[in-house]
């Protein structure tokens, strides 16, 4: 089975090896005989487009520069105007801030919008501090010992008191049941 693999790969390497050579051997004739037909006519194209991108080139260079030119200009005045208008809008809003001041009656102070804004403060800052401690405090609080639990109380870890007591004439159940002798 090898072999006749090895025979079909060799058929196959001949088979295209001829194809190829027949193929140049008919199409070679043909791609040179169009090449000399077309030849003369791509060099005068191509020497058209050539001297038609030349001048195109310089063409567009000359404009670019002329709106280079006219740009700069442009931004220079336009500056200047956009400075005039721009003062001229900044000191109709002071005018309409004066009006509208006189008109509530009331100058604003610089001093008690910064005391309100110092007290917003200290009161934002007290409540994140109380939620800081209440959020500190709620992590240890299992570890901690509850008094509704039900738990041992510290007595038990006390010891106790014996209820029976050995004498030298024998055992008492309580001491103040003794007779002493």
């Amino acid at each position: 089975m090898r072999n006749e693999l090895g025979q079909s790969v060799d058929h196959f390497k001949r088979a295209a090896s001829i194809a190829a050579h027949e193929t140049s051997a008919t199409v070679t004739p043909r791609i040179t005989a169009a090449r000399d037909r077309v030849q003369p006519a791509a060099t005068a194209a191509r020497d058209a487009a050539s001297q038609s991108w030349d001048s195109a080139l310089a063409a567009l260079v000359a404009a670019s520069e002329n709106v280079r030119q006219a740009g700069k200009t442009a931004k220079k005045a336009s500056r200047k105007e956009m400075k005039r208008e721009l003062k001229a809008e900044r000191k109709q809003a002071r005018k309409l801030q004066k009006k509208a001041d006189k008109a509530v009656g009331r100058k604003k102070s610089r001093t008690g919008r910064m005391a309100g804004y110092a007290l917003l403060g200290t009161a934002v800052g007290i409540g994140a501090a109380y939620v800081a401690r209440r959020r500190r405090e709620a992590q240890w609080e299992e570890y901690e010992p509850s008094t509704l639990g039900g738990g041992a109380d510290d007595a038990a870890f006390e010891p106790m008191e014996p209820t029976v007591y050995t004498t030298s004439n024998g055992t008492v159940t309580d001491q103040s049941k003794q007779t002493p002798r």
